[in-house]
């Protein structure tokens, strides 16, 4: 229990005890002026009412504050609770977005890669033609060497006197 509702609850008691034990004086008829008339009433006992009416009033505005205060919370938790859930759904969709763009990227990076080893698998092909190629003249080029080396020995053996 908080310590407001504590000492509200000890002046309660204590008008209830004062209350109880001088009851007989609090009934003693008195004449009470209202205003417009003068009338015989017993004057504690009015105003012990006032104070049991005025204590029923406060009771009934804290209430009615309180329940306030719980319709409210309940709409402004509804109320975050949709903020909350769009600004889920938001980032769930800026996240499927980054997840294309990603995917775009890796497939655009993928492109490209298989078209920088095709080109390179092309230059290698090209580069292994060329090759051949060179290689085979050098061997023309080396056979044919060899071929005019062979003629002039063949001339050379023809021209030497036998010996």
């Amino acid at each position: 229990m908080k310590l407001r509702s504590v000492i509200l609850l000890l002046i309660v008691l204590a008008i209830a005890v004062l209350a109880a034990l001088n009851w007989t004086a609090l009934s003693v008829v008195a004449p009470v002026s209202l205003g417009l008339a003068v009338v015989d009433l017993p004057l504690g006992i009015v105003m012990l009412t006032l104070t049991v009416l005025l204590g029923v009033f406060f009771l009934a505005y804290v209430l009615s504050l309180q329940a306030q205060v719980l319709v409210d919370t309940r709409r402004w938790a509804k109320d975050l609770q949709s903020q909350r859930e769009l600004a889920d759904r938001a980032e769930a969709s800026r996240l499927t977005e980054l997840r294309l763009a990603l995917e775009s990227r890796l497939q655009d990076e993928a492109t490209v890669a298989l078209q920088g080893r095709d080109a390179l698998t092309a230059r290698i092909d090209l580069l292994e033609s060329r090759l051949a190629a060179r290689l085979e003249q050098s061997d023309n080029t080396t056979a044919a060497y060899v071929g005019q080396l062979e003629d002039r020995l063949a001339h050379r053996d023809v021209h030497l006197p036998p010996g």
